[in-house]
């Protein structure tokens, strides 16, 4: 699809135990984005953003940001080929 784009994102720093998935879910669907969002083993957290390039840049951009209670440190951003997904975006456990 033209115009989409999918980013594979580790945000590390303070990313767990301050809401930062339910706020991260909550950013995604107002962008309508497609995707999920988890805590890893390490303390940081993983995320799939995939849908219009603009939104996923917004998204990225907010991932600096993060939560009201969250400090991040450190993003790394992986581009990937978009599949089309038009899933609902989701908090994983």
């Amino acid at each position: 699809m033209t115009g989409n784009k999918r980013v594979h994102v580790i945000v590390e720093g303070r990313v767990q135990g301050v809401f930062f998935r339910a706020y991260t879910r909550d950013e995604a669907v107002k962008l309508g984005l497609s995707g999920w969002v988890r805590n890893r083993t390490d303390g940081s957290v993983e995320v799939l953003i995939e849908g219009e390039k603009i939104a996923v840049e917004k998204m990225e951009q907010w991932l600096h940001e993060g939560s009201p209670h969250s400090l991040v440190k450190t993003i790394h951003t992986t581009e990937e080929a978009p599949t089309g997904s038009t899933a609902a975006f989701e908090i994983h456990y």
